[in-house]
């Protein structure tokens, strides 16, 4: 690079005044410093529109990395080494990324002028270009096996949803059937203790129906509350009462004797007075 600073130099001598000549000295200075924005503005400072100013212009621009100026101001640069520009337009564009136009302006400079730097760069160019092609190639892939994963994640989760919502069904009809089976269960057992319950009391009644049947009947006139033993006593006065009438009767139709009145109280037979007259 100090190649053009020393051509810039000697170019100003010849053509510039006392102020460019102290003008270009700054600017190299600057470019020397690294301070390439204050380089390009002393450069444009200068009067004459030399190619040799719009070149070291571009140099100073690209030093900047204000690709795309540096670009412009290499192809403004009319008279300078086609193929020397050209290798610098093909590491403007190598810098901006766009390895296309970097390899082609490359290989347009090889073609006027072998260069082992433009040969270097060149290929370091399309090394560049292969890995970031394999890298598109490989994000490419990336990004399909992250859709089919999330594909096959998806569709992993819309199987578990709906396996989780046939078991929730499958469970609810589970419940469901067992409870109309308990229900069914239950139903019966009270049909059953139902039918049960009416055949005990059917049995019961008609128990108690036979436990009627077989007391004894009670006589005319007796208190079925009345004491048992009372009721034999009665029955066995009625009894004597019986047989003596039918003892009289049958003495009064053999012997013809006129029919007595007899008045049993208490179990004995009632004194007849002297005053009382046969019938």
């Amino acid at each position: 690079m100090k190649k053009w600073i020393l051509f810039m130099m000697l170019f100003s001598l010849l053509h510039a005044g006392l102020t460019d000549f102290k003008t270009i000295k700054k600017a190299n200075e600057a470019y020397e410093k690294k301070e390439y924005a204050k380089s390009v503005k002393l450069l444009n400072e200068l009067d004459n529109n030399s190619p040799q100013k719009e070149y070291n212009i571009a140099n100073a621009l690209y030093k900047s990395k204000k690709y795309d100026e540096a670009i412009e101001a290499y192809k403004n640069a009319k008279g300078i080494n086609e193929a020397k520009k050209l290798h610098n337009i093909g590491n403007s564009y190598f810098q901006k990324k766009e390895l296309d136009k970097a390899i082609e302006s490359y290989q347009k400079a090889l073609k006027l002028k072998e260069d082992k730097d433009t040969k270097f760069n060149l290929e370091l160019a399309k090394k560049q270009k292969k890995k970031e092609e394999e890298k598109k190639k490989q994000d490419k892939k990336d990004d399909k096996n992250k859709d089919d994963k999330q594909n096959k994640d998806k569709k992993k989760n819309d199987k578990k949803e709906q396996d989780k919502k046939k078991n929730k069904q499958d469970k609810e009809q589970k419940n469901k059937d067992k409870n109309n089976k308990k229900k069914k269960s239950d139903d019966k057992k009270d049909a059953d203790k139902k039918k049960e319950d009416e055949k005990k009391k059917g049995e019961k009644k008609k128990n108690d129906s036979k436990k009627k049947d077989k007391r004894p009947k009670d006589k005319k006139g007796d208190n079925s509350s009345a004491n048992p033993n009372e009721q034999k006593k009665i029955t066995k006065e009625e009894k004597l009462k019986a047989q003596e009438l039918k003892r009289l009767m049958k003495k009064m139709q053999k012997g013809k004797t006129p029919t007595m009145m007899y008045q049993m109280g208490e179990g004995k037979k009632v004194k007849r007075s002297d005053d009382v007259k046969p019938w």
